[in-house]
């Protein structure tokens, strides 16, 4: 799989969890490591994937916040947010799509070479779908598709990355743990 295709699957899994969020759930409180706000909210977090969305065909484009940034003070969501989100992911997905991707993407982190880049952006959209279903009980398992990504793209760096914060602690699968269970222990995530 390629890096690109490991994020198409990861946006493609946010979306399928932020298309069942309840609009009256919006207001609740999310865990604080979510956001670096003090209380932040679902809508913040939903609002703050639309900016992540909004700004794909710019990171594609080799483009930085650094170069300014015409989100920043922008109503993303507007009075349909989910609408709205989904609206920006069908851009984001039809620019990763066309394949005119830059050899560097430029975060407010660092500048990666566009398939470690693809690589950070799709970790982030997988397990923040994973930790928004299960805080909002919504049904929702990593794809096949997608634990095979990681595997290939995500877990040889586990470690380097758990040293800056990406991830917890690593967690020892129970014995008969399937391939999700071990790569969500892999990277930290796991909970029984």
């Amino acid at each position: 799989m390629t890096p690109a295709t490991l994020f198409l699957h990861a946006d493609a899994a946010l979306r399928e969890v932020i298309d069942q969020l309840d609009p009256a759930d919006f207001s609740a409180s999310v865990p604080k490591e979510w956001s670096q706000l003090e209380s932040p909210t679902l809508l913040v977090i939903l609002g703050r994937h639309a900016y992540d969305e909004a700004w794909i065909p710019d990171v594609l484009a080799g483009r930085a916040a650094a170069d300014g940034d015409p989100y920043a003070d922008s109503d993303l969501l507007g009075d349909n947010p989910i609408a709205s989100y989904d609206a920006l992911n069908d851009t984001a997905t039809a620019a990763v799509r066309s394949g005119d991707v830059a050899e560097t993407f430029r975060f407010t982190y660092g500048d990666y070479p566009a398939a470690e880049g693809f690589a950070h952006l799709a970790t982030y959209r997988a397990f923040q779908a994973y930790s928004i279903a299960k805080h909002f009980g919504i049904p929702f398992h990593l794809s096949p598709e997608l634990v095979a990504g990681f595997n290939e793209h995500v877990v040889p760096h586990a470690d380097e990355w758990r040293q800056w914060g990406v991830f917890p602690s690593a967690v020892e699968p129970p014995a008969d743990a399937d391939d999700e269970t071990r790569l969500l222990c892999a990277l930290g995530f796991w909970a029984s």
